[in-house]
């Protein structure tokens, strides 16, 4: 499974309409890209509780989603484009239903795996000044997801996506974003089933051990 990267995406803390400081307004960057282990060397990640690294390095949000939302929510001028979600990697043709917890990508020359789906976060709503965002997201799963970097290296928009390793094909990330954060919750066993995976995210785990005894 293969696709075009649109645009690799880093920004700094700044206030949102809240007055909260936030760096979930990103911009494309020009050019190759820096790709660390703790994401991209340009990024400033401000909540390290509920976003950072190793676990959380990096955050992939498709192009389609910001479609949608635009569609539902109608013109919303802070989600113009890539970038507006938070999010560092911006492709098409590739959703929460196609990726699994644990897939590997090669992106340039950074290998990265998918760790766990994006948590929802009161942030996005007062970022873009609209409410009910993120009830939608929840309802759709179209949530985005993390990766952890094991390769650091460099990429540039324009490079392929290229998954190299599958991970659980039980879990995709919109299983597993609907098994954790979904209206109706997962049974027990399933969410011990997600939380014993070895490719999963600390964080993710955490937030299971929340709604049931690990």
């Amino acid at each position: 499974m293969n696709c075009i990267v649109n645009a690799i995406c880093a920004g700094s803390g700044r206030a949102v309409p809240s007055g909260k400081v936030s760096g979930i307004a990103k911009a494309p960057l020009e050019g190759q890209v820096s790709i660390g282990l703790r994401g991209i060397e340009a990024d400033e990640q401000v909540n390290r509780v509920h976003h950072g690294y190793p676990p959380m390095a990096l955050h992939h949000y498709p192009a389609e989603n910001r479609a949608w939302l635009l569609e539902h929510f109608g013109p919303l001028p802070r989600l113009a484009g890539p970038g507006s979600m938070g999010e560092n990697i911006s492709t098409e043709g590739l959703s929460e239903h196609d990726v699994h917890i644990g897939d590997r990508f090669r992106l340039g020359t950074a290998l990265i795996e998918v760790s766990q789906p994006r948590q929802p976060c009161s942030t996005i709503e007062s970022h873009l000044d609209t409410k009910g965002i993120v009830k939608a997201i929840v309802a759709s799963a179209r949530s985005g997801w993390f990766y952890r970097v094991l390769e650091p290296g460099t990429a540039s928009a324009g490079d392929a996506l290229q998954k190299v390793e599958e991970g659980n094909p039980r879990w995709p990330v919109a299983r597993a974003f609907l098994a954790v954060y979904g209206s109706s919750r997962a049974p027990e066993s399933e969410l011990r089933e997600l939380a014993a995976l070895d490719r999963v995210s600390e964080r993710l785990v955490l937030d299971i051990g929340k709604r049931i005894t690990l």
